[in-house]
């Protein structure tokens, strides 16, 4: 096996080979400012993480760099071990199977539940085609089965303007995972929540990861000891902390920078 193949990221034992994401010396500057400074990073096939930090910690610009919205100054942004993601434009990693969700909750209001899973569901087709498409039967039992994971069954033909917020969060979650990526990026899924629709979350993101590759970039603490995963903590572009929830929260430097504010 050739060097490249077994070049590991700094502090991790996973190679090319058996990553959904790889990252490695990646940096950012805008302005001078380093948004992220040598960061690195990997993702297992299946394997659900949680990014924490302070504001301006790096995690947006992240994000943007492996969903193709910025452009890193130099690094390395595999997906599958193989595809080199910098050389790529945003539709074309979406494609790919890499699915991101913002924080604000982006679905056709004046449309039903069950109309938006079906457009998500049509969305790499032409816009013509798109207009005039129309489900089968297999496409039929996706949408079924999409809207008992993310437990909107029972409220399909609602509109979807009409459903709470958190309601709206889990609509928009099915609308990504009936496009089935491989790897899923969440900005702050549960911000605005009750309690309920936050606990509810946590049940949804554990059912769905394994079959996908989950990165969760959260503040609330609590949820993320819900999710019962592995903890990635960025401060200034770089990776500070690293492993379970319990860890990093005794961590003194995370303490200083993050959690003590």
């Amino acid at each position: 096996m050739s060097g490249l193949e077994r070049a590991p990221v700094a502090g991790a034992s996973q190679t090319f080979a058996d990553t959904i994401l790889y990252v490695d010396g990646v940096t950012v500057s805008f302005d001078g400012f380093r948004a992220l400074n040598n960061l690195s990073f990997v993702v297992a096939p299946g394997e659900m993480r949680a990014v924490i930090g302070p504001n301006g910690a790096g995690k947006t610009t992240f994000m943007d760099c492996v969903t193709g919205k910025t452009k890193p100054d130099k690094g390395t942004v595999l997906f599958r071990g193989t595809t080199d993601l910098t050389k790529m434009d945003e539709a074309a990693i979406t494609q790919l199977g890499i699915g991101r969700k913002f924080q604000k909750p982006t679905v056709f209001e004046t449309h039903t539940v069950e109309t938006n899973i079906e457009l998500a569901l049509a969305g790499n087709r032409s816009v013509f085609t798109s207009l005039f498409w129309r489900p089968g039967t297999a496409e039929k039992a996706r949408i079924d089965e999409i809207l008992e994971i993310v437990g909107l069954s029972d409220r399909r033909t609602m509109l979807a303007g009409a459903l709470s917020h958190g309601q709206k969060q889990w609509l928009e979650i099915g609308m990504l995972l009936v496009q089935d990526p491989e790897l899923l990026f969440l900005d702050e899924p549960v911000a605005g929540m009750t309690d309920a629709e936050t606990e509810q979350t946590a049940i949804l993101l554990r059912r769905i990861a394994g079959k996908q590759s989950v990165v969760v970039v959260e503040h609330d603490m609590e949820f993320i000891r819900a999710l019962g995963v592995k903890v990635t903590v960025l401060h200034e572009g770089s990776v500070l902390a690293e492993g379970s929830i319990d860890y990093v929260q005794a961590d003194p430097k995370v303490i200083e920078v993050y959690l003590g504010r």
